[in-house]
């Protein structure tokens, strides 16, 4: 079984709806990381404070053709080819320890009912 790493990074307020969204699509646990980040347009002042919006990364470890199965959803359900609010990408995993078991039952049986 092949493995890769599915990453969101998104703005604040989408997190939760990502996450269920990712869980709806088969995906189990995630590991959420409190980011910031710089952008290609200038920063919102307000009386000469700047505003940077809080970012949420998140991290799921999924059998391969589960993450691009989730990556589509997220995209679709986030609107994100048209509002760029965050960015979601996937990376090969080569080796990996320490997955639960029942995890990769799971990912088993949402292949076998794919088929």
């Amino acid at each position: 079984m092949k493995f890769s790493v599915l990453v969101a990074i998104l703005a604040d307020d989408l997190e939760d709806k990502a996450i269920d969204v990712a869980k709806e699509s088969g995906a189990g646990g995630v590991t959420i990381l409190d980011a910031r980040g710089i952008g290609a347009k200038e920063k919102k002042t307000f009386f000469g404070l700047t505003y940077e919006g809080s970012q949420s990364v998140l991290v799921f470890v999924l059998e391969k053709k589960l993450s691009l199965a989730v990556m589509k959803n997220l995209t679709r359900e986030l609107d994100l080819k048209n509002d760029s609010r965050g960015v979601v990408f996937t990376i090969p995993l080569e080796h990996i320890a320490g997955i639960d078991t029942g995890q990769i039952t799971l990912f088993e049986q949402k292949i076998k009912d794919d088929i």
